[in-house]
């Protein structure tokens, strides 16, 4: 009897294990493009990430009045070296597929993304209309 539940227990393991190993691996062409674009972008964020000091002064200013004057500095300093700390990281450690499947670690991904202001889409419901910040409806 215990030689046939222990049989029972290897062959439902290898049952639900065969689709784990079933699965393809991806071409190496398309994982060195992909641990290439890494390091590009790691390297990018460490030499632009002095850019992120006008970027969040300017962002500050314009969401939050004059007291983004005084925020946006500062939140410039921190973006700066987290920035620069994100592009190291990912350029020393360009192999690893972390997180995600080499996804970027900060988002915008590069600096110069992101200055453009939040849209602002119009959504009708009935006879009401509603302004949204995001281009998705409510």
């Amino acid at each position: 009897m215990r030689s046939f539940a222990w049989f029972l227990a290897l062959t439902l393991t290898l049952s639900c294990s065969t689709p784990l190993f079933a699965q393809d691996e991806p071409k190496p062409e398309f994982v060195v493009e992909k641990m290439a674009f890494k390091l590009a972008r790691g390297v990018t964020n460490f030499a632009t990430a002095i850019v992120e000091l006008p970027k969040q002064s300017y962002l500050s200013v314009r969401d939050r009045g004059n007291v983004g004057y005084v925020i946006g500095p500062l939140k410039g300093v921190g973006m700066t070296l987290y920035r620069a700390f994100i592009g190291a990281t990912e350029a020393v450690f360009f192999p690893v597929p972390q997180p995600g499947y080499y996804d970027p670690m900060i988002e915008p991904d590069f600096v110069w993304k992101g200055w453009e202001p939040p849209q602002r889409a119009t959504v009708e419901e009935g006879d009401m209309t509603m302004e949204t910040e995001s281009g998705e409806g409510q």
